[in-house]
């Protein structure tokens, strides 16, 4: 099932599985790929209560030891509609007895999402329901199409300082970082540039990324509230996805110990937590 909102020129659907973007259109113009499994069967995942991969799919809480996967499960679930108009609706996924099985918290996840004259804009809220403190992640992980040839576009950066990447191996961090050389400001695309997985930005010092087509303004993401961004994509694939993150994936040297994980959140009882970040559109 999806929904559909829109203001003037734009629109976003959402499918009601994963409170998942599907599509976001402005004259028209969808800026979100279509699926090709041949490469990947997502157009813009939820992730949560995790991003990334833990150390052996498992975490250790209170001495007892849980399993899930990469990403977390949000994207699996229905979510239901608790608000709708004509430009704004909100999804929510709380907790149930198959997730309690793998994460034991009470809790309710709310995604907002709001159109208006600039683009998009989508806002977490996560509440704590549970009698303990609840660690979780949360991030965003949307597929924006690519036009024509990949390296006809370039990613455009707050600063001009060179970018820092953390490397991956076999999901994890494995300590290794190298550097990329922006000119000035920007980042011309290449398949190469992601031969070792996602560039991974720790506490990034940009805000924003705009995306240029030979040199013509796209897309502009902005994500204040987002320590961490990946930057995505498969060899030859038609997206370039832009992922702000509040948390990222275990390294290599991982306790296990959910608490002590890099860049996890701690909500205290009956507490929320909010954050959202905007897609400005050309």
């Amino acid at each position: 099932m999806q929904s559909t909102i829109t203001h003037d020129s734009i629109s976003a659907t959402i499918n009601h599985k994963g409170a998942e973007l599907f599509q976001l259109s402005k004259n028209n113009k969808n800026y979100i790929w279509k699926i090709d499994e041949l490469f990947w069967n997502k157009t813009s995942p939820v992730l949560f209560p995790i991003v990334g991969s833990l150390k052996n799919n498992s975490y250790t809480l209170d001495g007892n030891n849980f399993q899930m996967f990469r990403h977390g499960f949000a994207r699996d679930f229905e979510f239901n509609v608790i608000e709708k108009q004509k430009n704004r609706i909100v999804f929510s996924l709380k907790s149930n007895a198959e997730i309690l099985k793998i994460y034991p918290f009470e809790f309710e996840l709310q995604l907002i999402y709001l159109v208006n004259e600039k683009g998009l804009t989508i806002q977490y809220k996560v509440k704590n329901l549970s009698e303990t403190s609840m660690p979780f992640s949360i991030g965003a992980h949307p597929a924006f199409a690519i036009e024509g040839n990949f390296e006809d576009y370039t990613l455009e950066f707050e600063k001009s300082l060179n970018l820092i990447t953390h490397h991956l191996q076999n999901d994890l961090f494995s300590g290794e970082t190298s550097e990329i050389s922006l000119e000035s400001n920007t980042l011309k695309l290449d398949y190469c540039l992601f031969e070792k997985d996602a560039i991974v930005l720790k506490n990034n010092s940009t805000s924003f990324v705009k995306v240029y087509k030979n040199a013509e303004f796209q897309y502009k993401v902005s994500f204040k509230d987002f320590p961490f961004l990946g930057i995505w994509t498969k060899k030859n694939a038609p997206f370039i996805c832009i992922e702000p993150w509040l948390g990222i994936a275990d390294s290599e040297n991982s306790t296990g110990n959910i608490f002590n994980k890099e860049g996890i959140q701690i909500l205290e009882k009956d507490k929320e937590y909010s954050a959202s970040f905007s897609v400005e559109l050309y």
